[in-house]
C-alpha cells in the first residue's frame, strides 16, 4: 500500500498481487486540527487488500532536509506502524504531486476532477517508485 499523506487528505494505492503496479484506489479526508487522521480507514483498506507493508511518501526540500510536512508524515507512519502492526517504510516523494499535476494536466483533465484524484495519484506514484526501485 502506498499513501500520500497530506494536511486534508491522503491519497491511497494498492499494488497488483505480484507488486508489478501501483493503483489509485481512494482518496481518505481527514482533518489534521480535529485530529482526526483517518487511521481507521486506512487500517480497514489494508485488511480489506491484505497489506504486507506501507509505503508513505516522505516529501523531503530539494536541499534533502526534512520540513513541517515530513515531519508530519514521518508522524504519520509511526502511528499508522503502531496502530496496525504493519510495517511502514518512509519513501521520498519529491515532486510526485508535481508530476501528478502535471500528467492530469496534460490529459486534459478539469480542475474540480483534478483536485478529486490527485493526492491518490502522487500515492501511485509513490508506490510505482518503491515497486520500481525493489524489484
Amino acid at each position: 500500500m502506498g499513501l500520500d499523506v497530506g494536511s486534508k487528505t491522503v491519497g491511497v494505492a494498492i499494488s497488483d498481487a505480484l507488486g508489478w503496479t501501483a493503483q489509485g484506489i481512494e482518496t481518505v479526508t481527514i482533518n489534521e486540527d480535529a485530529k482526526q487522521f483517518g487511521y481507521n480507514r486506512i487500517a480497514e483498506l489494508a485488511s480489506t487488500y491484505e497489506v504486507e507493508k506501507i509505503i508513505v511518501g516522505l516529501p523531503k526540500n530539494m536541499n534533502n532536509t526534512l520540513g513541517p510536512r515530513a515531519e508530519s508524515s514521518k508522524k504519520y507512519a509511526e502511528v499508522l506502524q503502531n496502530r496496525t502492526g504493519i510495517e511502514v517504510l518512509l519513501w521520498d516523494e519529491r515532486l510526485t504531486t508535481q508530476a501528478a499535476e502535471r500528467t492530469l494536466l496534460e490529459a486534459d483533465v478539469s480542475r474540480k476532477k483534478r483536485k478529486q484524484v490527485i493526492d491518490k495519484l502522487a500515492a501511485v506514484m509513490i508506490l510505482q517508485s518503491y515497486l520500481d526501485a525493489n524489484k
